[in-house]
């Protein structure tokens, strides 16, 4: 059973029987520095398309009610036409997670994938087979192969916020989707020697043994961190701060790895208001923790 039932049990027999689908996705499709001698009907008809497999997919085996279903956002902004009805663009992928007894979302993730390369013509099929990612072609099978990664990579993080090591099954999925990627000249991202941050990293760090507290740091930060703060403020910092110990951690001893960056996107004015009423220890020690993990943000940090 879904772990977001722990924060609506009134709906569990209710979401036995529920037949929807785990997320609710927006998906925009931007073109104004694409040549205006394509007509952008297409692009119209690519944004249903893929709002449509976003939204209509079953990603789990799990039963969903609407009011479980995770938001996401997902922002193509294409800036380069190839040729060939082949594009290339920026990906902005948004999700977010309920926080009990609120009506506060907190995110989970807020990134930017900027190397996605795709082949659409209209009207052709928006598919994706888990047994064969590589399609008839891969430059085609490469936008829902990397919009399914990222739908399983949310997933995971999702149930990790819920349970512990709840998310495994869905970064193993996007796992096997790294190493079955579709592959073409023009496709990067997949494969660990093309940069440090990119789709394989991520993937890597959420699958290796060796970041097993990253699972430790979700949890905590959600369930035993943010979930508390209605019922007890210093419990919640509590939770919070044990989060950022065990990102420190994974900060000593893998530095520089891509999870700690992707983790803070769109954090830092959350964790701002976290500790700004904590006592003076707990907010001097989440500042020191804080700019030293997230040096991108230490400015925002000062207002600790």
């Amino acid at each position: 059973m879904h772990k977001r039932k722990l924060l609506v049990l009134i709906f569990v027999l209710g979401s036995l029987f529920s037949q929807g689908q785990e997320i609710q996705a927006r998906l925009s499709v931007i073109t104004s520095k694409v040549s205006t001698q394509i007509d952008k009907k297409v692009f119209l008809t690519l944004q249903t398309g893929l709002t449509n497999f976003l939204n209509n997919r079953r990603w789990t085996t799990d039963a969903f009610l609407p009011s479980e279903k995770i938001q996401c956002n997902f922002l193509l902004n294409i800036d380069q036409d190839l040729g060939n009805n082949v594009f290339k663009g920026k990906l902005t992928i948004q999700a977010a997670r309920p926080i009990y007894n609120t009506t506060y979302d907190s995110p989970i993730m807020n990134f930017l994938d900027d190397n996605v390369v795709f082949r659409y013509v209209e009207f052709q099929p928006i598919e994706f087979n888990e047994n064969r990612i590589q399609g008839n072609d891969p430059l085609a099978a490469n936008i829902t192969a990397v919009l399914a990664y990222y739908v399983n990579l949310i997933l995971g993080l999702d149930y990790d916020s819920f349970s512990l090591r709840g998310g495994d099954a869905y970064f193993q999925k996007a796992w096997n989707i790294v190493n079955n990627a579709p592959e073409n000249r023009d496709i990067t991202g997949w494969k660990s020697f093309e940069g440090l941050r990119n789709r394989y990293w991520l993937a890597e760090n959420l699958n290796n043994n060796r970041f097993t507290l990253i699972h430790d740091a979700m949890y905590a930060y959600y369930r035993s961190g943010m979930d508390l703060f209605y019922e007890n403020e210093d419990a919640g910092r509590t939770g919070v701060l044990n989060c950022l110990t065990f990102l420190n951690t994974i900060n000593t001893e893998n530095p520089n790895s891509m999870f700690l960056q992707f983790f803070f996107q769109g954090k830092s004015n959350e964790l701002v208001k976290v500790f700004s009423k904590a006592n003076t220890d707990q907010r001097t020690k989440a500042k020191d923790l804080l700019t030293k993990l997230d040096i991108t943000n230490g400015a925002t940090y000062k207002q600790l």
